[in-house]
């Protein structure tokens, strides 16, 4: 605005002027004296059109700086729209399965980091099952579905991979170590399993009640069939026992 205020403050200036030799023209004005107010007058319509162009310019600045607001009022509502909506549990995005380093935009083998307090070994490590992604979802039928909503699937998934988690975290510490509640649980999972769970991760319903507070009802029995369908897990019989597998 500085800029349209000077070219303001200029024609003020050059109009006071005009309005004193206007005031003087009652007498008579020498030659030189009408040179100068055709001067001035023709300096005067050069600062008009200098106006009218500043004048255009910022009309231009003020449409732009409009549209500029608007499209950051839309970001606005898309982030507002995405942090109201977004899912409790979020898939993790795989490693590369087929052993090749993961390359960045350069090409360059990304380093994975350890994560602190984890053996390299991996004689603890316990593999979880992933979240359900909001595409897998839409692709289980309706019927399959009941009223299961997206969050409550993955919360079966939290609560299972829970389950797991303290399972096997008994299995891998020695029996000598452990309370006698716990030692009868470690015994427990050692009498559960079979040549073909060897190298497999598993819970039974006993896991479930024991390290979770979900139900093992009707609407878990149609929690599993959805987590099926997904690929999840899968089911293994023998012994009075139905074993719910890492897929």
């Amino acid at each position: 605005m500085s800029e349209l205020e000077d070219i303001s403050h200029h024609i003020h200036d050059r109009i006071s002027s005009l309005q004193r030799m206007l005031d003087l023209s009652v007498v008579a004005l020498p030659h030189n004296k009408i040179r100068k107010l055709g001067q001035e007058l023709f300096s005067l319509q050069r600062l008009l059109e200098e106006l009218e162009k500043c004048v255009g310019r910022q009309r231009e600045q003020l449409k732009h700086l409009k549209e500029l607001e608007e499209s950051f009022q839309k970001d606005v509502e898309n982030v507002n729209h995405l942090k109201d909506n977004m899912p409790a549990h979020m898939p993790v995005k795989k490693g590369p399965a087929n052993g090749k380093p993961l390359l960045n935009n350069d090409g360059a083998a990304v380093q994975l980091g350890q994560p602190e307090n984890v053996k390299k070994s991996g004689k603890n490590y316990v593999r979880e099952m992933e979240f359900i992604t909001m595409p897998e979802f839409d692709s289980i039928p309706q019927y399959m579905k009941g009223r299961v909503s997206y969050d409550k699937l993955n919360a079966a998934v939290q609560s299972l991979n829970t389950a797991v988690t303290a399972k096997y975290k008994i299995l891998h510490q020695s029996a000598k170590t452990l309370s006698n509640h716990a030692r009868k649980l470690h015994q427990r999972f050692k009498d559960q399993e079979t040549k073909d769970t060897k190298g497999q991760y598993f819970v039974v319903e006993d896991d479930i009640r024991e390290f979770t507070q979900m139900r093992v009802d009707k609407q878990f029995q149609g929690i599993l069939n959805m987590l099926r369908h997904c690929q999840r897990l899968r089911e293994l019989r023998g012994g009075g026992l139905t074993r719910y597998m890492l897929s």
